[in-house]
């Protein structure tokens, strides 16, 4: 049994900064990678940053140079940092991680349950 929990949405104004983390537990031999996504509504879902194990990144058009994605390999946890939030920010985000729970068995995604963060103008 894999989980992975988000935490760190909320409120905040136009301009402003908020911090998510993504912490994956259970059984877990090898975590690859790490990943945000959001969806607004009426939307689909989209990539927002990914962190390859070994802290290779990729990050959507619109975020790049405002959202940073780090990782903890030894915790098992993803970060995004979300500076100058805008409107078009608000959304569930939701982390995803790709793993293998044991030597023998594919990799395979797996996902949080979200975490709401809106920006009011």
């Amino acid at each position: 049994q894999v989980q992975l929990v988000e935490s760190g949405g909320g409120l905040v104004q136009a301009g402003g900064s908020l911090r998510l983390s993504c912490a994956a537990s259970g059984s877990i031999f090898r975590l690859n990678t790490m990943a945000w996504y959001r969806q607004a509504p009426g939307k689909q879902r989209e990539l927002v940053a990914a962190i390859t194990r070994g802290g290779s990144t990729n990050y959507a058009d619109s975020v790049k140079g405002r959202f940073t994605i780090s990782r903890d390999n030894a915790k098992n946890t993803v970060f995004l940092q979300m500076n100058s939030l805008k409107p078009e920010d608000t959304a569930v985000y939701y982390c995803t991680a790709n793993l293998r729970t044991n030597p023998t068995m594919a990799s395979v995604d797996y996902w949080g349950q979200g975490t709401q963060v809106t920006v009011s103008s």
